[in-house]
């Protein structure tokens, strides 16, 4: 006859028992100023929602979400947030149930597809965005406003190896120093073309500044680049990214020197190294023949 041991009750959550592990990492002090801390994570997805799982694990005290989408099965290969009991549902809504979990004290803010019209009111109440969308106009847009709240944007290239920028209030907008057509330009009236060509001038830098070539299939990059099909995305590089990016947001919150500017770096797991912009001399004549390479490409597509 076997004989079954009373279940004992679940432990009680508190804050300081939930973070007690930080500490040495972090001293109490600084683990106070994270309490307090608020980040904007727009974009709950890949590298936003990895960003943000990072960050309420933490024990951050505070956070704005804004996206736009459903949970679907395709998101199964590294999205933290997604599982099958999730496929099908509003993204905002599924993260926030999942972290409440996590953290139950953390105070969340939440906004649809309307965070557009609402984001100067989001700007004025914290100086940290995460920029996990992949929708190009909406991007330009945030770092345009950011910039005028004094906001720094944190974010990563579409790349195959994880990467993360920081880009401070003053520091040039990715559209000024990547060339996009769009400087100038209203973000919400740029057309399919003017879209595409701000994507191939950010894949001409990240084949310029990275080895990024040597690790991925070029022929599918200049598909994606083309239209013909969605973004590539890999669970190790989208979580590692996404984890890049919760350093850069808690250097932030705790007033911590960062060691990353607005053109950011990259990180190559496959070889172990840290790549930084290149020298400009030989940047100018690598990307002369990466932009020769695409353009070959993108005509026999």
């Amino acid at each position: 006859m076997s004989h079954t041991e009373p279940s004992s009750p679940p432990e009680p959550f508190t804050y300081d028992r939930f973070i007690g592990r930080n500490l040495g990492f972090v001293d109490a002090a600084e683990q106070e100023r994270i309490r307090r801390g608020h980040v904007f994570v727009c974009g709950v997805g890949g590298m936003g929602g990895a960003c943000l799982m990072s960050l309420v694990r933490a024990g951050l005290g505070h956070v704005t979400l804004a996206d736009i989408d459903h949970f679907e099965v395709s998101n199964l290969n590294r999205q933290l947030f997604a599982d099958l009991t999730t496929v099908g549902s509003n993204k905002v809504d599924a993260t926030v149930e999942q972290i409440r979990q996590i953290h139950p004290g953390i105070e969340v803010t939440t906004y649809d597809g309307r965070w557009v019209d609402e984001l100067d009111t989001i700007l004025a109440t914290t100086d940290i965005v995460i920029n996990g969308m992949d929708d190009i106009p909406r991007g330009i847009h945030l770092y345009r406003r950011a910039a005028v709240h004094g906001a720094t944007v944190i974010d990563a290239y579409t790349s195959p190896l994880p990467s993360v920028t920081v880009v401070r209030p003053r520091d040039p907008r990715p559209e000024e120093r990547l060339r996009f057509p769009t400087v100038g330009r209203p973000w919400s009236e740029l057309d399919e073309e003017e879209i595409s060509q701000c994507s191939l001038r950010e894949l001409e830098y990240v084949m310029t500044h990275s080895q990024s070539r040597h690790h991925i299939h070029l022929d599918i990059a200049v598909e994606m680049v083309s239209g013909q099909r969605p973004r590539m995305s890999f669970a190790p590089m989208v979580i590692t990214t996404g984890n890049l990016m919760a350093f850069e947001a808690i250097n932030r919150l705790l007033g911590r020197g960062s060691g990353t500017d607005y053109r950011g770096y990259f990180f190559n797991p496959w070889t172990a190294r840290v790549e930084r912009p290149r020298n400009p001399l030989v940047a100018a004549a690598l990307g002369f023949l990466v932009r020769r390479f695409l353009r070959q490409q993108i005509g026999s597509a």
